[in-house]
């Protein structure tokens, strides 16, 4: 027997009718919104992916020489390709653009519960500007593909990576270095943290106001007026007072959320607003969706562009509905089961099963089974209507359909299923 490769998995027909019914629900949520579909290749050329996330992440990824001594490499998240894409072919398009995508990805990383090296991302990007309502746009489309999947248990924080830029650009911290400290809140390493602003020469004032902001989490009247105060007097008034435009926007959209200033998203390319989803049933694994404001689109070679997305981890998602207890609701698609009492009238049947199938998805036996075997078939695989084919019925015209809800059966009109579609 061959093994399927570590990290990977297969998805038998009742795992793959959930995954395909969450998907549609993304895809009509995002559609909803007036965002269009656009797919990239599996495999883009290395530079691409280290000019966005840098060397280090070659060890994590899957990538290759081909066999015209081009590094390849496997995508390891989609909003590089999609970066790309746009500036290729869309940056003479009218803005906002207004761009979705559901694929597959690939990291070279250790398997465990909800994480594997192949997996699938879902997200959305808006392209072309930087104003609050399109933020709060962004955050709403989140929200509403958890409302509509079902997903009962999560919380959904915003902060805003502006501020703490605006507090470190008053201390006269470099760019690079003020990556550095993000990437640090981001790892949640108040110690080590406190240790990088002494080493860097962050103002004691300044250390005080970004940890004191960086404490503030919950909710919105809670939160601001604390934020006012710490921020008295400096230029990150600026970036707070735009935060509470985008917060008060959400209400509109009937958006629950919690504040939460400590969020740094450890990525050097976001300027703005930020968010992440959790969901509490996955333990310390718990993010599910991750997004905010950033600047990416001159890192390709396009002009300097604000964009705004997100990315669900489409199997965290699924595993936390499961988590549930609820899972995807996906109703039986074969509706019909078409069984000829005998194997003699087995055309007659197809040829009923082939009328019945432009009524709905219609199966017919394939094996000879006695009509017993058959209809228990037909329950096993809970398909609700059972047209079974005798030969005294067929004689005058007619046809058996059984509810194998109710065990109702009555006689149906051959004739009249052509005229029913």
């Amino acid at each position: 027997m061959f093994k399927r490769p570590r990290g990977t998995r297969d998805f038998l027909a009742d795992e793959m009718s959930k995954r395909r019914t969450a998907e549609q629900i993304l895809r009509a949520t995002f559609e909803s919104f007036g965002y269009k579909e656009i797919g990239t290749p599996t495999f883009e050329n290395l530079d691409l992916v280290t000019a966005k996330s840098g060397e280090d992440i070659v060890e994590h990824l899957y990538c290759f020489k081909d066999k015209g001594g081009r590094d390849i490499a496997l995508r390891p998240e989609l909003t590089a390709p999609v970066m790309r894409l746009y500036v290729n072919e869309l940056q003479r398009t009218p803005k906002p653009v207004k761009l979705y995508y559901f694929g597959n990805c690939f990291r070279y990383e250790r398997p465990q519960s909800g994480r594997y090296r192949e997996f699938w991302q879902a997200g959305i990007e808006l392209i072309g500007t930087d104003r609050a309502e399109g933020e709060a746009e962004v955050i709403a489309v989140a929200f509403d593909v958890l409302k509509n999947l079902g997903l009962k248990d999560f919380e959904l924080h915003i902060g805003h990576i502006g501020i703490l830029r605006k507090i470190l650009e008053e201390s006269s911290v470099p760019e690079n270095e003020q990556n550095s400290i993000l990437n640090t809140i981001d790892k949640g390493d108040g110690e080590e943290l406190e240790g990088l602003l002494h080493r860097l020469g962050v103002m004691e004032e300044d250390r005080e106001k970004l940890l004191k902001i960086l404490e503030l989490r919950g909710q919105e009247k809670e939160v601001l007026p604390g934020a006012y105060r710490i921020l008295e007097g400096s230029k990150a008034l600026e970036e707070l007072k735009r935060f509470e435009m985008i917060l008060d926007l959400l209400k509109v959209f009937d958006v629950e959320f919690t504040v939460n200033l400590g969020i740094a998203r450890g990525l050097d390319y976001y300027t703005g607003m930020v968010f992440e989803i959790y969901a509490n049933r996955l333990g310390a694994e718990k993010q599910i969706c991750g997004g905010g404001t950033y600047s990416l689109v001159e890192t390709f070679g396009g002009e300097d562009t604000p964009s705004c997305g997100f990315a669900f981890g489409f199997d965290r998602l699924l595993l936390a509905l499961e988590l549930e207890k609820k899972g995807v609701q996906v109703e039986c698609k074969t509706r019909f089961f078409v069984v000829p009492t005998d194997q003699k009238l087995l055309k007659d049947a197809m040829k009923i099963s082939v009328i019945v199938r432009k009524i709905g998805p219609c199966e017919i036996d394939l094996m000879g089974r006695k009509l017993k075997k058959a209809m228990a078939y037909a329950s096993n695989h809970e398909i609700p209507f059972v047209f079974i084919v005798g030969e005294e019925e067929l004689r005058r015209g007619m046809v058996i359909l059984k509810n194998m809800g109710t065990g109702e059966q009555r006689e149906v009109e051959i004739a009249r299923l052509t005229m029913d579609r």
